[in-house]
């Protein structure tokens, strides 16, 4: 063995030659240079929008969605005079809150806010996070998947003009909870026999399966909570936009309760059908005023078609 002396001079000299072999930064181990191998620490995009300004739109362009209230539902006539039952969704001080960063460069995402929320019931880091980006603190907040080529900057508010009547939008929002309910109700089982001999087993699940392995397996139709989950209608029309009252109809039912918000976005599952009418002008990225063409109060939905109170030729 050598002396320690001895030895501690060879680890140096050692040291020496691998430094002016090996560049240093392959040899650091410091917190900044591990931390930048993290997987999480990847490139960030998000598309920088100055101005709001109007563009084309384009088969392969996604315009962001919309936060509404849910009013109630009503009827009304199309131009033909057949009753078509809708839901009334209001607008209330929709605003772009910020601009998210994505992984993926050609996916954007906004972040819209609805609403206003009283200052002193909103919590520290929001409130700093409305003020970083010079908004209202907003009643809810939802993010939208976006095309690139329709950001908006942040603080613009989007208003009901922003849909075409006679277009298909997808509705989302948490459905009515229902509590705990049994099979009959949940799932709709037939339930026990209704004669003689059955003794308090009329709406009972029956029997659940063998004893081995001795579990109820993952998604076992059984009682238990009903109702309360999001659920999303796809291809509903748009019948009516009222720029006044800042709504729009909506044909059919939508889930959630009254006042209940509601994510409207445009359709994007399309099965032998468009978008929007044929030779509708579509507000891309949003109905901008002073910039988008005027609009009357109230712009109906046009069914087309032959009238179907009379009586075919056949």
């Amino acid at each position: 063995m050598f002396p320690r002396t001895v030895q501690a001079g060879r680890n140096a000299a050692n040291s020496a030659i691998i430094h002016n072999i090996v560049p240093r930064s392959l040899l650091s181990t410091s917190a900044v240079s591990y931390k930048a191998k993290l997987p999480h620490e990847k490139l960030r995009y998000a598309p920088k929008v100055d101005e709001l300004k109007l563009s084309n739109y384009t088969e392969n362009s996604q315009r962001t969605g919309v936060i509404a209230r849910k009013k109630g539902m009503t009827g009304m006539w199309d131009e033909w005079g057949v009753r078509v039952p809708v839901t009334v969704l209001q607008l209330e001080k929709v605003q772009v809150v910020s601009i998210i960063e994505t992984s993926n460069p050609s996916c954007a995402r906004l972040q819209i806010g609805c609403g206003v929320r009283k200052e002193k019931n909103t919590s520290k880091p929001m409130k700093g996070h409305y003020d970083a980006h010079g908004v209202e603190p907003k009643a809810k907040l939802f993010e939208f998947p976006i095309s690139p080529d329709a950001a908006l900057p942040v603080g613009t508010e989007i208003s009901a003009a922003h849909f075409v009547p006679g277009q298909l939008v997808d509705v989302t929002a948490p459905g009515l909870g229902k509590g705990f309910q049994g099979v009959m109700k949940r799932w709709g089982f037939s339930g026990g026999r209704a004669s003689h001999g059955n003794s308090l087993a009329h709406r009972t699940p029956g029997s659940t399966g063998n004893i081995n392995p001795g579990r109820v397996y993952p998604g076992k139709k059984m009682p238990g909570r009903m109702g309360g989950k999001n659920v999303t209608v796809i291809r509903l029309p748009v019948m009516k936009v009222d720029t006044a009252l800042n709504c729009i109809w909506v044909k059919g039912p939508v889930p959630g309760h009254d006042e209940q918000f509601i994510k409207v976005r445009d359709s994007t599952k399309l099965i032998k059908h468009r978008l929007f009418p044929e030779g509708a002008v579509v507000p891309f990225p949003t109905y901008i005023p002073g910039q988008s063409p005027a609009l009357p109060r109230e712009t109906i939905a046009k069914v087309g078609g032959q009238d179907p109170l009379v009586p075919s030729s056949d």
